[in-house]
């Protein structure tokens, strides 16, 4: 492998960090998208060259761009998914690669919550319709101020089976390419309903699919941390050892289907890192117990959060980590994340971190 490739998405543009297969030295560029909030970008696996990022602008609105040269440059695509009715489109908050066999295939999770496919390279969009008008959609409520569509995952094995997550809604799996859907929530609480252990509706903040054990996921819930072996069929609270039942930043590696990263935040009113210290929590089996890693990280008076999209994992041995700041640090660890140092210090607000492989 010639090297790793960062995407680094701030409030005000998008930053692409490049290093070799050492990750010792890296060299950070110049903005891209200057002056857009890049919610989230990534480098496509199916072929190592074309590069998506959705983006928003306070004057021009919410944008799919695409990069033909690894994220040198970027041209703004005239269509961008959105509801056809009232709903319209607020943000465009991920884009997901289709499975390995659609080469031209793009998902998108918008706001208000919505799922939208493109098979054209980002031309046109349809509408997921047996989800986006699913029976339980009255239940998905805005969380933090938005509903949203955030987490898409294609089952490696198959491109009939889809996983996306909602906040809050909860999370839903297809089996037949799309068309019909099921909510998967059993085992998962939401504390702020009457109800909390109800069939839809709960806020999850990330989801993640093991891409070596296709039925491992993992989630970052309002209401805390958790695991399934069956695909979202059910799910093991794996909360407790962390200082908070409360965080967004989830990280997984590759190789090895135990292994889980998370940054706990002190809670839902005090959405920064539990107890004024930048730590990463991580076990290595499967959430029975976990390990605080903060060697590298500042560990007094530290009050940023670390979003959704902006902690992220490499596919090298050993496992290389990458964080995100609301205060503009970028850290990375290139040993599995028991040490860590900063990388850039000085950045805009970071919404989202993604690793490529270039090819």
């Amino acid at each position: 492998m010639a090297g790793l490739t960062l995407f680094i998405g701030t409030k005000r543009g998008l930053f692409v960090a490049r290093s070799d297969a050492t990750r010792r030295e890296w060299t950070l560029s110049e903005p891209r998208l200057v002056g857009r909030e890049v919610y989230h970008a990534f480098l496509d696996p199916r072929d190592g060259r074309t590069a998506w990022a959705a983006t928003a602008h306070a004057v021009w609105g919410a944008h799919v761009h695409r990069s033909d040269d690894g994220g040198e440059t970027w041209e703004v695509l005239e269509e961008a998914p959105h509801h056809t009715d009232g709903r319209g489109l607020a943000a465009i908050w991920a884009l997901a690669p289709g499975h390995a066999t659609e080469p031209d295939t793009l998902y998108a999770g918008i706001e208000p919550a919505g799922l939208f496919v493109s098979r054209d390279r980002g031309a046109s969009w349809s509408a997921v319709a047996g989800l986006n008008d699913h029976p339980t959609n009255t239940t998905w409520q805005p969380a933090g101020g938005a509903l949203a569509l955030h987490s898409i995952h294609v089952d490696p094995r198959t491109p009939a089976r889809i996983w996306c997550a909602l906040s809050a809604g909860g999370v839903y799996r297809s089996d037949d390419a799309g068309a019909t859907w099921r909510p998967l929530n059993r085992g998962t609480r939401a504390d702020f309903l009457p109800q909390p252990h109800p069939e839809a509706g709960q806020c999850v903040h990330k989801l993640l699919v093991h891409p070596a054990r296709p039925d491992r996921l993992y989630q970052q819930n309002h209401c805390g941390t958790y695991r399934s072996d069956d695909g979202g069929e059910s799910w093991i609270d794996i909360t407790a050892g962390l200082p908070s039942d409360f965080g967004y930043a989830l990280a997984i590696d590759p190789r090895d289907p135990d292994a889980v990263f998370v940054v706990p935040e002190q809670s839902s009113h005090m959405r920064t890192v539990s107890d004024g210290r930048l730590r990463v929590f991580e076990s290595r089996d499967a959430g029975a117990s976990w390990t605080p890693r903060t060697e590298g990280l500042p560990q007094e008076h530290v009050y940023v959060t670390v979003l959704r999209e902006a902690m992220a994992f490499d596919p090298l041995d050993p496992l290389g980590l990458y964080l995100g700041t609301s205060g503009g640090h970028l850290f990375a660890s290139r040993d599995g994340g028991r040490s860590w140092r900063m990388l850039a210090g000085f950045l805009p607000r970071i919404l989202s971190v993604t690793v490529g492989e270039p090819r």
